[in-house]
């Protein structure tokens, strides 16, 4: 044997079995293709953010409060405004919109500019050219969603409280705002000069008060060293484009990642094929290994050959997959074009390419490794008695350092593709065991069926089950590939649904779908005529009394904030809270007891009102039961003690606070209103927010059904780009499914040619090769769909921290399914062997 022998018989053996290993080759192709196209378009995404930063924010710096500006700070804005750096505003409130024409009505994000708002970038509107006229009158420019939902055209008039303002335009792009945004609160642009002739800011209303800044970078850092303090301690947020480009940045980059895991499924699936494919084509060559091992080649020499092979075609996979992966990269700015608040260009990049063709071969020689060992075990005998068989061999430390290799591999590329390692460790072990469980599944049902075959039973139905356990069978193969399919798309299922259901809003009977607020006490009586007028009668009217944190068992805020490790917003945002006497069903008491009259428990004392407050901000706040905690009512100081921590369900569209005073404290505090009422009709839906937005234009109406279609419509962009990365997981699984059946064709066309001889008919095969198909596709599926109810309640309750319900029915759908496809592609693949006459296959299987 030369040197240059294992090259020369891996091209003999490439021209051989190029049809046979072409699963080989796609298997890796699909998992690279979607590793490539995820991470590519991630870099893009990076880049393009990197590039459009600042008019990502339209400015340098934004301050942005729930407050009115104090005057030391509009002080402050007037000082930079006089030092000419350009300094622009913009205050943002929810207030109905009434088409006075249409009569029509609809909840809307007034946002109210000044100043040459943005600075960089442009806001684009149809006609063109119409945003720098914004602010030489009482015009409006809308999201094309309200001209829609208002029916009304450009030129019409809107009123928004008691101001009427000409439709100058319609929004067509802002940058840094996704598409979906306008979907679920339409904007509403007006110059920010008729802000108070709205009337709309009033007690209790909530408003977004912002100021931006055009400063160059030396301006800018010297800004925020001097003033930093200062604007936290008056409660102004800071936002710069650097960090509004870090913050974006990480955001994507966890989307990216997370779908990332879905390519790594496809690359760790098409893995899967590799190794069935490698261990049915080896069994075929188990005695050309033979022959050459008695022409004198050595076990190195042997193994060699056909580790070449796998590398080459692993390279060729990658190869494959990277260009699949770039095409479909070009695809995916268009496809998540309403999640992005940016323009992506589709550009090559250079790191995603080669870790794509550097993952791909080492999956490949990985996966392939193990079942390549059994090349080195071949003995010379095995070219002279082809009956010759030696006693099954103890695992070796080879064979076990493959195994380790391909669990190291499976872990360390989930940690890299992952958002987080902890998420990564999980993800891989979530693989490793669901891959567990299939494998010895399979290797159960081959051991069951062996032992409990039907010996009385139909000749098609025994051949069939005994088909499961037989020399070179592959029901490793097809469980593998068809458990591990039904199980990632059940799962995506399953979650979708419980996330779903939980934003359903109509479909309960007596369940609210119309909320009012922003409700002033005089106006209470009104709202419940226009209601009764209606026959629509309030299910709920709930007090809010705005409060801040004083001081947390005697220490005052100011002092808590001096520990940096501190939370700051818990201490300083403005709460807004209620009073009762009750729990509501969204919310359950976890530690200490409610009032209801009794007495909150030993700690309670006349002197302090007693408050319910919520588990997460107790945990924030460090207070538990008996704890006390000062609140600033509107310039009162009132002193109140924990009675217990509820736990509440933020998923359920109630009134939900964080915290509750009991009744008989702020009764006399001043206090709006909000109003749930339930009216089945849409018309009359319409008709009472428009009676409320002419008689009291401050009165918001929050239209829950209209919510229910913008969250349908999100959800199914959600689950639309999801599925398409799913794609990439489906098409490694019916690769994988259909190379089983290829690559066990050279068994089939033996069987046919004996039961053919036999006198069996095509009929009595069909019969068989159903047998297998189902028995297979039955118990993967099966188990598929019992491990994703599983992972499916896992990710709603412990990651999305919702209630679970499984949806049986759908479920069952998915398992008959996956047997049918199972069943058809087993036939489908086995086509022509039954058609063929015995002759033919035994001239061929003698090529």
């Amino acid at each position: 044997m030369t040197q240059r022998f294992p090259v020369a018989m891996l091209f003999r053996e490439l021209r051989a079995s190029r049809r046979r290993l072409a699963i080989y080759v796609g298997s890796i192709a699909l998992g690279v293709a979607a590793l490539v196209s995820i991470n590519s378009f991630r870099e893009n995404v990076e880049t393009s953010i990197r590039g459009q930063a600042r008019v990502l924010l339209g400015a340098d710096l934004e301050l942005r409060s729930r407050q009115p500006f104090t005057d030391s700070v509009q002080a402050l804005l007037d000082s930079v405004a006089a030092a000419e750096s350009p300094v622009a505003s913009m205050t943002s409130f929810a207030s109905m919109a009434l088409a006075p024409r249409t009569g029509r009505t609809r909840l809307v994000d007034v946002r109210a500019t000044s100043g040459g708002f943005p600075f960089y970038g442009t806001i684009e509107t149809a006609p063109q050219g119409r945003w720098a006229l914004l602010q030489e009158g009482r015009t409006a420019i809308v999201d094309s969603t309200v001209l829609v939902q208002l029916a009304v055209d450009v030129g019409d008039t809107l009123a928004i409280g008691e101001s009427r303002f000409v439709i100058l335009a319609a929004l067509t792009r802002v940058p840094g705002e996704i598409g979906l945004r306008a979907a679920i609160g339409p904007r509403v642009y007006i110059p920010g000069r008729y802000v108070e002739e709205t009337g709309l800011l009033r007690f209790g209303s909530r408003a977004r008060f912002a100021a931006l800044l055009k400063l160059d970078e030396t301006a800018l850092r010297e800004f925020l060293d001097q003033h930093r303090e200062s604007l936290r301690a008056a409660d102004v947020r800071i936002d710069t484009a650097s960090e509004r480009e870090q913050d974006l940045t990480q955001s994507l980059a966890l989307l990216a990642r997370y779908l990332g895991l879905v390519g790594l499924i496809a690359l760790l699936l098409g893995g899967i094929g590799v190794a069935s494919a490698v261990h049915i084509y080896v069994k075929g060559k188990l005695e050309t290994v033979a022959v050459l091992r008695c022409l004198g080649a050595t076990q190195r020499t042997t193994f060699t050959v056909y580790l070449l092979h796998a590398a080459l075609l692993g390279a060729t996979g990658a190869v494959l997959g990277v260009l699949i992966g770039l095409f479909v990269q070009s695809l995916l700015p268009r496809l998540f074009a309403e999640f992005l608040p940016l323009d992506v260009q589709p550009a090559f990049a250079w790191k995603p390419v080669a870790a794509g063709i550097g993952i791909g071969v080492w999956v490949a020689l990985v996966f392939a490794l193990h079942p390549l060992l059994t090349v080195r075990n071949v003995a010379p005998l095995k070219a002279l008695r082809t009956a010759y068989e030696r006693k099954p061999r103890r695992a070796s430390l080879a064979g076990l350092l493959t195994l380790g290799a391909v669990l190291g591999s499976v872990v360390l590329l989930s940690m890299w593709q992952a958002p987080r390692w902890p998420v990564g460790l999980g993800f891989a072990i979530g693989i490793v065991l669901t891959t567990a469980i299939l494998w010895l599944l399979a290797l159960f049902i081959m051991r069951a069926t062996r032992m409990l075959l039907p010996r009385r039973a139909p000749f098609a139905l025994r051949q069939g089950v005994s088909n499961l356990f037989r020399p070179q069978n592959q029901t490793i193969a097809v469980t593998l590939a068809v458990g591990f399919g039904v199980f990632l798309l059940a799962t995506m299922y399953v979650v979708q649904h419980n996330l779903i259901d939980r934003l359903q809003v109509s479909s309960y009977p007596q369940r609210p779908n119309l909320f009012l607020f922003d409700i002033q006490r005089d106006q209470r009586p009104d709202v419940v005529g226009i209601l009764q007028k209606h026959r629509v009668r309030p299910l709920d009217i709930t007090p809010i009394v705005t409060a801040r944190v004083a001081s947390v068992n005697g220490q005052r805020v100011d002092a808590l904030l001096q520990d940096s490790s501190r939370s700051r917003w818990p201490y300083t945002r403005e709460y807004r809270h209620t009073y009762r006497d009750t729990t509501v069903a969204s919310e359950v008491v976890v530690a200490g007891s409610w009032w209801n009259g009794r007495p909150a428990g030993p700690t309670d004392d006349p002197s302090e009102s007693r408050i319910s407050v919520e588990e997460d901000i107790a945990r924030e706040l460090d207070v538990g039961v008996g704890d006390g905690i000062t609140w600033n009512v509107q310039g009162r100081l009132i002193e109140t003690v924990v009675a217990n921590i509820r736990r509440v369900d933020w998923a359920r569209f109630e009134t939900n606070f964080f915290v509750v005073f009991e009744s008989g404290v702020l009764e006399d505090a001043p206090q709006s209103f909000v109003v749930l009422t339930r009216a089945p009709d849409a018309r009359i839906r319409a008709e009472i927010q428009r009676d409320l937005v002419v008689a009291h234009p401050n009165i918001s109406a929050f239209d829950l059904t209209l919510v229910q279609q913008t969250l349908d419509t999100v959800l199914g962009s959600v689950v639309l780009a999801i599925r398409f990365m799913a794609l990439f997981s489906i098409g490694c699984g019916a690769v994988v499914l259909i190379g089983a059946v290829a690559t066990s064709r050279f068994q089939r066309m033996r069987e046919s040619v004996l039961l053919k001889t036999l006198g069996a008919r095509a009929r009595v095969i069909r019969q068989i090769l159903m047998t297998e198909y189902i028995a297979l596709g039955t118990l993967a599926a099966l188990t598929g769909v019992a491990l994703a109810g599983v992972a499916g309640w896992a990710l709603t309750t412990i990651f999305f921290e919702l209630s679970f319900r499984l949806p049986v029915l759908p479920l069952i759908g998915a398992w008959l399914i996956a047997v049918l496809v199972t069943t058809t592609v087993g036939l489908l693949g086995s086509w022509g062997v039954l058609r063929r006459p015995p002759l033919v296959v035994m001239r061929e299987m003698a090529d």
